[in-house]
């Protein structure tokens, strides 16, 4: 799954090493398939060994770790990159303008509805989630937070589900769930640590915040989202798909590879996928466009406001006179929290970067900006493994070519 803290995106040079290695092996559908180049377009502001480091970080697509790749960065300098093909069956060139799955991006609109409803004292972000949820809740959950839930400092676990194979969980690709049947299965389960005495990132607790949105304003989470961020923005192309398992509108296909019996392996198309499980932690279907407007929008506070706003670049482990004490990151790594309301932070190069990534098989995508929106990154990469664990490696050449500092550069950030 890929994640974005302080401890996966380091310096810029290092960070553009890593993205030269660690692919997949190729597929035999790869033999037809040159790398296809990059079609990129440059702004002012933007050195060109800026330019080249992006290129560089998404070149050679198709690939056996990905098949395209959708860039934009912006801010002080712009530049526009799209490589690899629509689909490897016909080979012809990746839709610049491209619809994809956005993973758990969508976890930010969500913080933002949220948000926006304690903007208006609907919802308060100190009491209790079985206040608002008393049938779904269980009394052993009596003391989550709101804020908890959105900082990922509840302590409930993930829903329980059986071991699967990856043919397993090909097979049932289009299985739906419910969220209330999600958090019943999650809540059956005792707490993993007491409320705010720990991080751990999970989908869960995006999936309460979903139905404790519905619970307040008695209307679907989708409308909500779509009413207060998706329809004030103008983000035309963003969308959630609730039961739909298709991807609407022109989108490159996204494939993952799977081993074969014999040896070796093979890329299956998995553009068509249920996403019922993930609903309001991600599902969400977006373009790059639409998630710079989102991204800058968000930070400018367009979209939430105040104080509210200010939970969205808090982090509970730095926060002191919200929690009393320093709250550490996941059980065992031995990291800090690295999860606000919504966004994570990293320090790039000495530069504090927020963001958000996300992944859906066939799709790793995700947005990275500084706080005053100096430097944006968004971008969408159609890797071969998204699920896997650890950060896309192209994702982390881009993350280090557009925040890090790289030679030749006097100032890391142009």
């Amino acid at each position: 799954m890929s994640r974005f803290s302080r401890r996966l995106v380091v310096s810029g040079a290092l960070v553009l090493s890593l993205s030269l290695g660690g692919a997949v092996a190729a597929a035999p559908a790869f033999a037809a398939h040159g790398g296809t180049g990059v079609t990129a377009r440059a702004g002012d502001g933007i050195s060109a060994v800026r330019a080249a480091a992006l290129r560089d970080a998404v070149a050679g697509l198709p690939a056996g770790d990905a098949t395209a790749a959708l860039v934009r960065v912006g801010g002080d300098g712009r530049w526009r990159g799209t490589t690899g093909v629509h689909d490897l069956a016909s080979g012809r060139s990746a839709d610049a303008g491209a619809r994809f799955r956005a993973g758990s991006t969508t976890k930010t609109f969500t913080a933002a509805v949220v948000l926006q409803l304690v903007d208006e004292q609907r919802i308060s972000l100190d009491r209790s989630a079985r206040s608002y949820l008393p049938g779904l809740v269980p009394p052993a959950y009596r003391d989550v937070t709101v804020r908890q839930l959105l900082n990922h400092t509840s302590g409930i676990p993930a829903a329980p589900s059986e071991p699967r194979t990856p043919e397993e969980v090909y097979a049932h690709r289009f299985d739906r769930t419910t969220p209330e049947a999600m958090v019943r299965a999650a809540t059956a389960e005792p707490p993993e640590f007491a409320p705010g005495t720990a991080q751990h990132y999970l989908n869960i607790n995006y999936t309460v915040l979903g139905l404790l949105v519905e619970r307040v304003t008695g209307h679907r989470f989708e409308d909500e989202a779509t009413r207060r961020v998706l329809r004030p923005l103008g983000l035309r192309d963003t969308y959630c798909p609730g039961t739909g398992a298709t991807i609407k509108g022109p989108h490159n296909h996204g494939y993952q590879v799977y081993a074969l019996p014999g040896g070796g392996t093979e890329l299956r198309d998995v553009s068509d996928w249920d996403q019922t499980h993930s609903w309001a932690a991600g599902d969400l279907v977006s373009t790059t466009a639409d998630l710079e407007r989102f991204v800058s929008a968000l930070f400018r506070g367009q979209v939430v406001k105040g104080p509210a706003l200010a939970e969205m670049f808090a982090l509970p482990g730095e926060e002191v006179r919200m929690y009393g004490t320093v709250v550490p990151g996941e059980p065992g790594s031995g990291e800090p929290a690295a999860y606000s309301a919504g966004l994570s932070h990293a320090v790039v190069d000495g530069t504090d970067v927020w963001g958000k990534t996300g992944a859906r098989y066939g799709y790793s995508a995700g947005f990275m900006a500084t706080r005053d929106l100096s430097r944006t990154l968004v971008y969408s990469v159609n890797s071969t493994d998204a699920k896997a664990q650890g950060t896309n490696k192209r994702v982390l050449g881009l993350g280090g070519a557009a925040f890090g500092r790289l030679p030749g550069e006097e100032d890391g950030r142009r």
